[in-house]
């Protein structure tokens, strides 16, 4: 059975810092590219980060560039976004995903809410 578990979201003031975590099992962890959206009040679901499985290559939206750092333990199957200097625009619901295009194969975690509020 596939899960994906976030933790770590919270109510934070403008220019806080939050760190996020995503637990896997169910698949084999190594073989998935991993990626965190978000989706706002009234928005659409976005990518924020994404990182590749075997190189751990990443790469980030414009908006949080220089700001969040997405990262990747392939033995505690888990992968985390450091989110530094947090603004109220970064407030959503974000998701973990995994991804694996050679089966097809997409995973959500259920979300974890992070609210930027003064």
């Amino acid at each position: 059975q596939v899960q994906l578990v976030e933790s770590g979201g919270g109510l934070v003031q403008p220019g806080g810092s939050l760190k996020l975590s995503c637990a896997a099992s169910g698949f084999t962890f190594i073989n998935y590219d991993m990626a965190w959206y978000r989706q706002g009040p009234g928005k659409e679901r976005e990518l924020v980060a994404r990182i590749t499985g075997l190189a751990g290559r990443t790469n980030y939206a414009d908006s949080v560039k220089g700001r969040f750092t997405m990262s990747r333990d392939n033995g505690k199957k888990t992968i985390y976004l450091q989110m530094n200097s947090l603004n109220p625009e970064d407030t959503a619901v974000y998701y973990c995903n995994a991804y694996n295009g050679w089966f097809n194969r997409n995973y959500w975690g259920q979300g974890t809410q992070v609210t930027v509020s003064s």
